[in-house]
C-alpha cells in the first residue's frame, strides 16, 4: 500500500527542494549598472522590504549592489544596519548641497558587496527646498551618474527606495533610473491608484526620461489561505502578463521582524519561506535582464 503525506511533509519537502535549488543556482550579472526605482504611492505594499531583501540576495549571490533611501522614514537604512542619524551625511546633502555620492556612501554589514546611501530626517524638508533649486528633477541622477562613472568596478545593481508619495524625491528618482519594479499587495486595494502611478511614470518618460520603463511587478503579502490573495494575484497578472515575476512574496513574520535586528531576512533567517521567496525573486530578476529599450547608466 502506498504511503500518504501529510500536508506538513509535502511543505518541508517543498522547502527543501527550494533551498537547494537557491543554494546551487549561479545568476548572471548584468553587463552595464541596472538602476531601478522601487515605487508604489500605496503605502505598506513593501516597497522597503523588497529593495532591502532583493538588494541583500543579489549580493550574496555575487552582485555588487547600492541601495539609495530616499525615503525621510529611513526604514532601509535600518534594515541594512547602517548609521542615519540627524548629523550624518546622506542622501539628503547629495541632492540639497551637491555633496559627492561615495562621501556618502557606507558599507552594510549584510554578506556581499552591499552599499548604503542613507537617509536621515532632513530629507523629510527636501521636497519644499527642491522647488527653488536649478534642474530639481535631474539632481540625483546628475550625482548617481558621476559616481558609477568614477568607480573602477561599478555597481551592478542600484535600488531607490521611494517614499509613497509622487512628490519631488519620487521624481528625482524616476528620472535616475532606467527600471521601475511595482511592488503590488495581494489585498482588495491592490490596483487602486496605480493607473496614476503609471501615468506619472509615462508623463516622466516622455518629458524627463525617455529611457525609464516599467520592468516589473512583484505580488507581496500573498496569503495563498483566502480565495480573494489568489483572485488579486491572478487580476494583476491578467492587466500586466509580461511584467509579473512568478515568484510571490508570502506574508511572513520572518520578513516582519528582521528590520528590527538590523537586518535583511536574507541575513536574518536565510532558509525561511519569506526569505527563500525573495532570493528565487531576485534570481528571476537577474535573470529576466534589463529591458532592450530601458537601462542604466
Amino acid at each position: 500500500m502506498a504511503s500518504e503525506t501529510t500536508p506538513l511533509a509535502e511543505e518541508i519537502a517543498s522547502l527543501t527542494r527550494r533551498r537547494q535549488a537557491v543554494a546551487e543556482s549561479r545568476l548572471p550579472l548584468p553587463e552595464r549598472t541596472r538602476i531601478l526605482t522601487i515605487s508604489n504611492q500605496k503605502g505598506g505594499v513593501g516597497k522597503t522590504t523588497t529593495t532591502v531583501n532583493l538588494a541583500a540576495a543579489l549580493a550574496r549571490s555575487g552582485a555588487k549592489v547600492l541601495v539609495i533611501d530616499l525615503d525621510p522614514q529611513g526604514n532601509a537604512s535600518t534594515a541594512l544596519g547602517v548609521e542615519h542619524r540627524s548629523d550624518t551625511r546622506s542622501v539628503y546633502d547629495v541632492i540639497i548641497d551637491d555633496l559627492p555620492l561615495a562621501d556618502v556612501v557606507q558599507e552594510s554589514p549584510e554578506e556581499g558587496a552591499l552599499y548604503c546611501v542613507p537617509a536621515t530626517i532632513h530629507l523629510a524638508g527636501a521636497e519644499i527646498e527642491l522647488v527653488s533649486l536649478v534642474a530639481r528633477e535631474q539632481r540625483l541622477r546628475r550625482a548617481l551618474d558621476l559616481h558609477v562613472k568614477e568607480m573602477a568596478e561599478p555597481y551592478d545593481y542600484v535600488f531607490i527606495d521611494c517614499p509613497p508619495s509622487l512628490g519631488l524625491l519620487t521624481i528625482n528618482a524616476f528620472v535616475a533610473a532606467g527600471e521601475v519594479l511595482i511592488p503590488i499587495q495581494c489585498e482588495y486595494y491592490a490596483l487602486e491608484g496605480l493607473s496614476q502611478l503609471l501615468k506619472n511614470i509615462e508623463l516622466i518618460e516622455r518629458h524627463l526620461n525617455p529611457e525609464l520603463r516599467v520592468s516589473t511587478i512583484l505580488l507581496t503579502m500573498h496569503d495563498s489561505r483566502t480565495n480573494l490573495a489568489n483572485q488579486v494575484a491572478q487580476d494583476v497578472r491578467d492587466h500586466f502578463p509580461d511584467q509579473v515575476l512568478e515568484t510571490i512574496i508570502p506574508r511572513s513574520v520572518r520578513v516582519s521582524e528582521a528590520p528590527s535586528y538590523g537586518q535583511s531576512v536574507i541575513s536574518y533567517d536565510m532558509n525561511s519561506s519569506g526569505s527563500l521567496s525573495y532570493q528565487e525573486a531576485a534570481a528571476e530578476l537577474a535573470r529576466r535582464g534589463a529591458p532592450r529599450s530601458g537601462g542604466g547608466s
